[in-house]
C-alpha cells in the first residue's frame, strides 16, 4: 500500500484548505445556520474542486473532504461527489454521464442519495418508485437523488419532479436534510442495472464520509490544544496536567485511525481492488473513534465547551451526526463480521 498523494491530489487538498480556511470563518457559519453556505459552494465549484474529483480519484475527494471537516464547512461537497460524480461516472452510461456530468462539475446540479437502503423504497408494477426516506443529507439543496430500491437497484430521482416532496428536517449537524417522500416517481435507473453497483456506492459514500470524520476530529483536538495550551490555571497551562495530555493523546490516536483506515479504503477503491470490507472498518472507526475524539475535545474546553455557541460546538454536532449516519458502531461492526464469515465459508468451499 503506498498513501502518498499525488501531484494532483497534493494540489487539490491544498486548495480546498486555503478556500475552507479562508471562507468557512465561525462568522460565517453562524450568519449561514442550518442552511447551506451558498457563496462558499459557489467558490468551491469555481476553484474546480467538485470537476477534480474524477481526476484525483477517491483518495483525493477523502483529502479534500479532510479540510471540509476541519473547518465544519456547510457545503453538499461529500454528497455531490459520491452520490453523483463518482456514481454516474463510474456506472452511468455513456448518454448519462455526458448528459449529467456537467452540471455536477460546475455546481448547477446538486447531487445526494437515500443511503443505505433500508427497504423504504419500492418498484410498483408499471416501474413507478414509491415509498419515502426518513432523513437524506443535503436534500434541501439537491436536484437529483440517487436512490436504493428495496432490491438495490439504483435510480437518479429529480427533486423538481411533482411526485417526489422534500419535508424538511432538522439534524443533529446543519446539513439541510429533509424527509424524501415517493409518491409513483419516475426514475430514471443509473446505468444498465449492473450487479454491484449498490455495493460500489455504498462502500465508496462510507470511506468518503470517514475521511470527512477524521477532518471533524483532527479540527476538534486542534482547537482543544490551542485552548490547552493557552489556557493557564494555578499559574501553568491546562497542557501541563497529565490528565489532559492523556486525553489529547487517545484523541490524536483516535483520529488517525480514522485517517488511516480511511485512506487504505480509498487507495484499495482507486486501485480497483476489493474494498468492501475496508470501507465497512473505516466507518466503524468514523463511528466508534469519531465520538471519542469530539467528546473529548468539548471536555478539554472544559466549562467553555458547554457554550453552544462556540465553534468546538460545532464539530461535536458534526461528529455525532456522522457517527449516526455512518450507522453507528455496532451496527457497522455487525454488518463486517457477516461479510467476514460469509467470505470465509465461500473460501472454504
Amino acid at each position: 500500500m503506498d498513501f502518498t498523494p499525488s501531484e494532483e491530489q497534493t494540489a487539490a487538498q491544498g486548495l480546498a484548505a486555503r478556500i475552507f480556511g479562508d471562507l468557512s470563518t465561525h462568522e460565517r457559519l453562524t450568519a449561514a445556520g442550518t442552511g447551506t453556505d451558498a457563496e462558499l459552494w459557489k467558490e468551491l465549484c469555481a476553484a474546480g474542486l467538485p470537476a477534480a474529483v474524477e481526476d484525483v480519484g477517491l483518495l483525493g475527494l477523502v483529502l479534500v473532504l479532510e479540510e471540509q471537516g476541519r473547518t465544519t464547512a456547510q457545503v453538499p461537497l461529500a454528497a455531490t461527489c459520491v452520490y453523483g460524480l463518482l456514481a454516474v461516472a463510474a456506472h452511468g452510461t455513456p448518454e448519462q454521464r455526458e448528459r449529467l456530468l456537467p452540471g455536477l462539475r460546475d455546481g448547477t446540479a446538486v447531487a445526494t442519495g437515500a443511503f443505505p437502503a433500508r427497504g423504504g423504497v419500492h418498484i410498483a408494477e408499471d416501474g413507478a418508485l414509491y415509498g419515502s426516506v426518513p432523513w437524506v443529507p443535503w436534500l434541501r439543496d439537491a436536484t437529483h437523488v440517487l436512490v436504493a430500491d428495496a432490491e438495490r437497484g439504483l435510480w437518479i430521482v429529480r427533486t423538481g419532479d411533482p411526485d417526489v416532496t422534500a419535508v424538511p428536517v432538522e439534524t443533529t449537524a446543519p446539513w439541510s436534510a429533509g424527509r424524501l417522500v415517493l409518491d409513483g416517481v419516475r426514475g430514471e435507473r443509473l446505468g444498465n442495472g449492473q450487479p454491484g453497483a449498490y455495493a460500489d456506492v455504498l462502500a465508496t459514500a462510507r470511506t468518503a464520509f470517514a475521511g470527512l470524520q477524521a477532518g471533524v476530529c483532527a479540527g476538534s483536538l486542534a482547537r482543544a490544544v490551542h485552548h490547552t495550551v493557552t489556557r493557564e490555571q494555578f499559574g501553568r497551562p491546562l497542557s501541563t496536567n497529565q490528565g489532559v495530555l492523556l486525553r489529547a493523546a487517545d484523541a490524536h490516536m483516535d483520529t488517525e485511525a480514522i485517517r488511516v483506515t480511511a485512506y487504505e479504503a480509498a487507495w484499495r477503491h482507486d486501485e480497483q481492488r476489493a474494498c468492501e470490507a475496508q470501507a465497512l472498518t473505516a466507518a466503524w472507526w468514523a463511528s466508534e473513534a469519531g465520538k471519542r475524539v469530539v467528546h473529548a475535545g468539548q471536555h478539554l474546553h472544559g466549562g467553555t465547551g458547554a457554550d453552544l455557541d462556540h465553534p468546538v460546538h460545532r464539530h461535536f454536532l458534526w461528529g455525532r451526526q456522522l457517527d449516526a449516519y455512518l450507522g453507528c458502531g455496532g451496527e457497522v461492526l455487525e454488518e463486517l463480521g457477516l461479510l467476514l464469515a460469509h467470505s470465509s465459508q465461500e473460501g472454504a468451499s
